[in-house]
Order: C-alpha cells, then structure tokens, then sequence
C-alpha cells in the first residue's frame, strides 16, 4: 500500500473546539519546521475549508499546482480536499481561518448562498480576492483572531465566532460579487452543478460526457451548451480537467507508481492513463513527480 499524499486534518489546540480556528501566518512560519507529518511550504492536501488574509509582505501560494501572487489585502480561499502550500518571505503576515466542513454545514442557513458557491467551487472561480483599501473585512479577521486567543473563558465565545464568521462571508460575498456577477442562481447553474456532483462520484467509472447527460436528463447537446455558458469550456474538457487534477494531486504522492494510479482512477490499461495524462499535460506522470519534486 503507498504512502499517502500529506492529508492535514483539522486539529485545534483550543479544546472543545467546535470546528473552527484562526492563527497568524508569523506564527506558522515559525513553526513550520516542526510539523511531524508535513512542512507547511511543500504541497499538502487540506481536510478542512480555509481562508488565509495577507496583511503585510508580498510572496506566493499554491493552490492547486498553481503559484499565485499575494501581498498586502490579498485573501486566498482553499475548499476541502484542495492542494495548498505556503511560501514564508521575510515581512509576510496575515491571518489564516480554518474550519471544518461540519462547521460550514452548521453555519449554511446563516451564509448567503451565492457567496457557499463561489467561494467552494473551485473549478468555477480563482481563489483570489484582492481587498480594497476602503473594505473593513480586515478589522473582523482581527476581532476573530483577539477573541479566539482571548485568555478568558467566555460562556458565549462559540456564539462569537459564528457571528463574527457569518461577518467574514458577507463582506467577502460583497467582495467577490465584483469578480463574478455574471453569475446568477439559475437553472443552468443547478445542471451544471449538479453535474459536478455526479462527476466527483462516478469519475472512475466513466469519463463519457454522455454518461452524465443521461443520468442529468438532458442531451449531451444542452449539457455542452450549459458548460460553455457557466465555464467557456465543453463537458469533456471538464471532465478531463477535473481527472488530470486529481491525478496531480495523487502524484503529489511521489511513492505511488502510475500503474497503481491509472486502476484507481478507473483506466483498464496504465498505458491509457499516461496517454490521456501527456495529452492534457504535456508531460508523462513521472516527468510530472520529477518536475514537481
């Protein structure tokens, strides 16, 4: 059996936690050395939602095998599962929320809807927001980060967080409107994830775009035209797109071999998958290890 790729689970030092955490991004980056299962600046994949608030300094975070640029009021969101590693510079500091998927499930009826599926829709949406100078979203990370390090015992601290979380993804909805209002609860949103959800359970078992035409109801047609109106792309090549990341993120794992790989993705032939894998990438899935190594 291979050794899995670094798996972070959520894991609060507060205890009777209820799934929620804020720590600073200084205080990481001291530490990051003494992480017994991963170091924070190599790739690991997260089991828990986070949102990570840069204050000051410039530097870069993967997500998802891409670097991206951060630097003061930049705010990065990563959902479950994602692939996420940071890159500690001198002067870098800000504020790093996590919080289970429990927690958000408990706190949906509080958040507005449009802001769950943008920012937890990673094949939607870059998981960027650039904060303006005139937002005050900054102050709540504060007040969240002082009352959940507060040495005083609260009887309503719990009460607390929520609020001031529900805060945070209202402004950040206001926020990240500006970057997406093209998109509106609709009935083609609905299909399209609807698809989504079919394609994260059955991707093993086919990687036909018809396969999930039928089962939506829809012709393979109307599911196309649905794909270019919410992505610009076709139902295959998102079906592609979303295979070859999960192969990414399973050869994050640098023990496991492309045979073992290409069965679990549901390949019949591992001759196949590194094919299909070269065609989408332009590498083989060795050459991907090596480069990403």
């Amino acid at each position: 059996m291979h050794k899995e790729i670094p798996h972070i689970v959520f894991n609060s030092q507060k205890p009777n936690n209820s799934g929620i955490e804020i720590l600073s991004i200084e205080s990481l980056a001291i530490r990051k050395d003494d992480a017994v299962d991963h170091h924070p600046e190599k790739a690991h994949q997260v089991a828990f939602n986070m949102i990570v608030l840069y204050t000051a300094g410039e530097s870069k975070q993967l997500v998802d095998f891409v670097w991206h640029t951060v630097k003061k009021n930049t705010i990065i969101h990563l959902s479950k599962g994602q692939i996420n590693a940071f890159q500690f510079t001198k002067n870098l500091k800000g504020y790093i929320l996590l919080f289970t998927e429990d927690y958000l499930k408990k706190q949906i009826n509080a958040l507005p809807k449009n802001e769950l599926i943008r920012l937890f829709n990673a094949h939607l949406f870059s998981p960027i927001i650039q904060v303006p100078k005139d937002s005050n979203v900054v102050r709540y990370f504060e007040l969240l980060f002082e009352e959940y390090n507060s040495q005083k015992e609260d009887y309503n601290q719990e009460s607390t967080y929520k609020s001031l979380h529900s805060i945070i993804f209202y402004k950040l909805e206001r926020l990240k409107q500006y970057q997406t209002f093209h998109l509106k609860q609709s009935k083609q949103l609905n299909i399209f994830l609807d698809f989504k959800s079919l394609l994260e359970k059955h991707f093993t078992k086919s990687r036909n775009a018809d396969f999930y035409a039928e089962k939506l109801n829809i012709t393979y047609k109307h599911l196309n035209t649905i794909c270019k109106s919410i992505i610009s792309i076709t139902a295959k090549q998102f079906i592609d797109e979303f295979i070859v990341l999960e192969a990414k993120r399973q050869l994050v794992n640098s023990e496991i071999k492309s045979t073992e790989l290409a069965y679990a993705l549901g390949f019949e032939e591992p001759t196949n998958f590194v094919k299909y894998f070269r065609k989408n990438t332009g590498f083989t899935p060795n050459q991907f290890k090596k480069e990403l190594n």
